[in-house]
């Protein structure tokens, strides 16, 4: 038996209609899992989801959001045992200037949708008397601050404790709970900003010990290997996927 194989669970990827989450979708299903892809508006592209794989839309600002997401994605794969929750967003402004529409959009997106996602994800594995495993997806942002990323620092320091709290609570039911942090990964919202400013792409590159602004796909790996039975007896643990950008305090001159 491939330890790291997927091929016999079913997995509901949140906010992975692009970027790091479509990255760990296909993943997932590379690892053999079946898997239902989630985003806020159409489904992208024939051809970007991963090979066999269905899409939802939701609005996971919505109240009601998370737990019928949930229930449209065990309509669809009534295997479903795993979940990934990536959907996010990055709202802010300068500490000075954010007000209270910042601070609720982000923290309502980052932290409560998160939160009752695997809430509902749970009640429905223990309604069938299933074990399961979810990541959540945190950030290196929720151990170091970043500058005019006040209100979303602290929404990724909350799923650090999250991803502890829930490992504790959902232990008794057999579901592991764990989460990946990325680092400075390209993708469609960071690259504005890293293509724009050449300066401040070489002062990443440098910080950063593999000398690389990362991928999407870097983050796939850690993401699969947590849902794994490989990871079987690790649960609670925050995996750190920088490439080494919080290692060093100064990083080369």
């Amino acid at each position: 038996m491939n330890p790291f194989s997927l091929a016999a669970n079913a997995a509901l990827v949140t906010g992975s209609s692009q970027g790091i989450g479509l990255a760990i979708a296909h993943g997932v299903r590379a690892a053999g899992a079946a898997v239902v892809c989630h985003g806020l508006g159409p489904a992208p592209a024939a051809g970007e989801l991963p090979p066999g794989s269905t899409y939802l839309a939701q609005d996971l600002l919505d109240a009601n959001g998370p737990a019928a997401l949930v229930a449209a994605a065990l309509a669809i794969q009534p295997a479903l045992d795993l979940l990934v929750c990536n959907a996010g967003g990055f709202f802010d402004v300068a500490f000075l200037e954010t007000g209270p529409a910042q601070w609720e959009r982000t923290m309502n997106l980052n932290v409560r949708a998160n939160y009752f996602l695997v809430q509902a994800f749970a009640r429905e594995l223990k309604a069938r008397g299933r074990t399961g495993a979810v990541v959540l997806v945190s950030s290196t942002n929720g151990f170091q601050p970043e500058e005019d990323s006040t209100v979303y620092d602290t929404s990724k320091g909350a799923l650090v404790m999250m991803t502890r709290t829930l490992a504790q609570a959902l232990a008794p039911q057999g579901i592991r709970v764990n989460s990946v942090a990325p680092g400075l990964i390209r993708t469609p919202l960071t690259a504005p900003g890293l293509d724009g400013d050449e300066a401040r792409r070489r002062h990443y590159e440098k910080k950063i010990l593999q000398g690389r602004i990362g991928a999407p796909s870097d983050c796939a790996g850690a993401a699969v290997f947590l849902l794994s039975p490989a990871a079987g007896y690790i649960t609670g643990q925050v995996l750190v996927v920088d490439g080494g950008l919080t290692v060093g305090q100064i990083g080369r001159l």
